[in-house]
């Protein structure tokens, strides 16, 4: 199984990502923002091919072995269909959940993040292009739930709860 967490910065994917990581057997997390931190020294217009080259290749390495994936990222229409097109040979089951918080909550700080303006640009970018609203997948609205919460609410729908 592979559990896309999409959505836009601060709109909770990661958070919610570890929630359910600690809850399902036999699932890894893959951040690919970790790879961008190998070479952030990049452009991010550059950068982003390649994270997402190497999330596949993670991915279906994983699955190869039998481990399932979730990777919290936000996906664009192009991004996703690049991912969807390279995991299609993964024979398991893939959920998109697009974590889709109000504007204006997800320009909020939380806990002890401190959204710094570059952040706040991304997240206004993020909703211009519908980020936060895409084709694909299934929207939560999280405004006004946990973290927790949210991830009940996945693994409902995946019906591991």
């Amino acid at each position: 199984m592979i559990i896309f967490i999409n959505g836009s910065i601060n709109s909770g994917k990661t958070t919610v990502a570890k929630i359910l990581f600690k809850e399902l057997p036999n699932f890894v997390l893959v951040e690919i923002d970790a790879f961008h931190e190998m070479i952030n020294w990049m452009p991010i217009s550059q950068a982003v091919p390649i994270n997402l080259e190497n999330a596949v290749f993670a991915i279906k390495n994983f699955a190869r072995k039998g481990i399932n994936s979730i990777v919290p990222y936000p996906l664009s229409q192009k991004n996703y269909d690049y991912m969807m097109g390279e995991l299609k040979a993964v024979n398991t089951k893939i959920y998109v959940f697009t974590l889709s918080p109000k504007f204006d909550k997800a320009l909020t700080n939380r806990g002890e993040r401190k959204l710094t303006n570059e952040e706040k640009d991304r997240i206004k970018y993020h909703y211009e292009i519908g980020i936060h609203a895409p084709n694909f997948g299934e929207i939560i609205d999280n405004s006004e739930q946990s973290p927790e919460e949210t991830a009940k609410v996945i693994l409902d729908k995946i019906k591991i709860a």
